[in-house]
């Protein structure tokens, strides 16, 4: 059965065409410019600027993973999301494919972050969470009227070895092997559980090969260590051997910051995520598949070793 990745290049694309390879040979990889990973991956290139393409590149398709990254900008969201799901879903609904589909916490309310589960309700605070419900309503939609059949796998904010442009990748990781000090925002003293990147691979690819997964939310595993933000910067110091110099960000700054770095000029209105705990519960995978997280020391170490 053949199994295809939209976003194949990514900090979860590459990963999920690796554990793919545990379940079928037939993977086909799909972006602007698709690099094997395996040595039997079919390559599809699509510029998502042109969505009359998408249907050929799911065409044959048993399973469809969305694992698709966007540039981190709202503009970019409103324009690009929508359309490129309403496509997807079609063209999964015209040619008999599953959909997977790789998604994150932003449509769940500023209440429910210190403690998100599946069934956390779903009020975006922030205009990119918006966008994520409006989208994550689109394929419940057609799940519902059992036009579609297709599975929503969350994961917490990522860090891992292909994932430099992460917050703790850029603030923390980048500026401690340029020699500069850590940056942190929001509470530091507030508790901060991430998805390790080949954790949510694995995960995912497990998922999107489970027939009772589907029609359903999953969330991906997450550490369970209650590590706080201040303790993160520790864990990368220490993996460097260095003293964890910490300067902190006030808002204002991070506005400064986006002048430099795109990303940061949209971190204001997601603030409300960095200034509360933000615990992630994965216990519903853990209990149905019995395995959990990589330890943080680990993954840290990972990052560190991928970013040198």
């Amino acid at each position: 059965m053949k199994q295809t990745i939209l976003g194949s290049g990514g900090a979860i694309g590459i990963p999920l065409a690796k554990e793919l390879k545990n379940y079928t040979d037939d993977i086909r990889l799909v972006s602007r410019n698709p690099k094997a990973v395996n040595e039997t991956d079919e390559l599809y290139p699509l510029d998502v600027n042109d969505l009359s393409q998408l249907s050929d590149a799911i065409k044959g398709s048993g399973v469809v993973y969305v694992t698709i990254g966007f540039e981190y900008n709202i503009a970019v969201w409103r324009k690009m999301w929508p359309p490129f799901m309403k496509a997807v879903i079609e063209a999964c609904q015209t040619h008999g494919a599953k959909l997977v589909f790789f998604d994150n916490v932003y449509m769940y309310a500023a209440s429910a972050i210190p403690h998100m589960t599946e069934d956390s309700p779903m009020q975006p605070p922030s205009r990119k969470g918006a966008v994520r419900k409006e989208v994550y309503d689109m394929v419940a939609k057609a799940v519902e009227e059992k036009k579609l059949t297709a599975l929503v796998a969350r994961a917490a904010d990522f860090y891992g070895p292909n994932n430099k442009n992460s917050a703790l990748g850029e603030m923390v990781a980048k500026n401690f092997l340029a020699g500069k000090k850590a940056q942190t925002f929001g509470n530091p003293d507030t508790v901060h559980t991430y998805t390790y990147t080949p954790d949510a691979a694995k995960a995912v690819a497990q998922l999107g090969n489970t027939p009772d997964a589907y029609n359903q939310v999953w969330h991906l595993p997450t550490t369970k260590e209650r590590i706080t933000g201040q303790k993160w910067i520790a864990l990368f110091a220490r993996e460097l051997a260095i003293e964890p110099r910490v300067q902190h960000v006030p808002n204002w700054m991070l506005r400064l910051l986006g002048l430099f770095i795109p990303m940061m000029r949209e971190f204001p209105e997601m603030m409300y995520q960095y200034e509360q705990d933000y615990i992630f519960d994965c216990s519903k995978f853990e209990k149905r598949f019995g395995w959990s997280a990589t330890k943080p020391v680990e993954g840290v170490k990972a990052m560190v070793e991928g970013m040198r």
